[in-house]
């Protein structure tokens, strides 16, 4: 499975490609690592970011997407170009696009049984919460592939 990390800070989509097979975690070099989208109130502006978009998982195989999520009011809310890439992503057919919250990414990763560091991955410092939020995504279908390899063996 080859999954994207996404998150939106400002007017960019920072993103984090990783794939898994067979327990196996890879990174491949991106020729991008953030799509930003200039101009929100300009629909043709908004149509190339998600074109953009959608043409850069299709070039890695991308079918997941995770989006880290973010508050929709208060002290710490995304604003309104954010919701508006958010949307532009999420709209894209080709892809199963999901929100992840905060909660959900910690809880994951606390149960991870992989300790990765960081600074090992290769990836530039600003790609760190697009990383962690595709990890606790993979790491969240290998735990509920174990529960239900457990509920299955249950049942014998």
């Amino acid at each position: 499975m080859r999954a994207c990390g996404v998150e939106i800070k400002s007017n960019d989509a920072i993103i984090c490609i990783v794939s898994k097979e067979n327990n196996l975690y890879d990174i491949p070099h991106t020729r991008v690592q953030k799509i930003s989208l200039d101009n929100a109130g300009d629909a043709e502006e908004v149509k190339k970011f998600q074109f953009t978009f959608a043409k850069l998982m299709e070039d890695y195989k991308v079918t997941h997407v995770q989006i880290k999520g973010r508050a929709l009011k208060g002290k710490f809310a995304g604003g309104p170009i954010g919701f508006k890439i958010e949307a532009a992503i999420q709209l894209i057919a080709e892809l199963e696009v999901e929100v992840l919250s905060g909660t959900f990414i910690k809880k994951e990763l606390s149960k991870s049984q992989i300790d990765i560091d960081f600074r090992d991955t290769g990836l530039k410092q600003f790609q760190e919460q697009a990383f962690t939020t595709v990890f606790a995504y993979l790491e969240s279908q290998n735990n509920a592939y174990r529960v239900d390899s457990e509920d299955n063996n249950q049942e014998d």
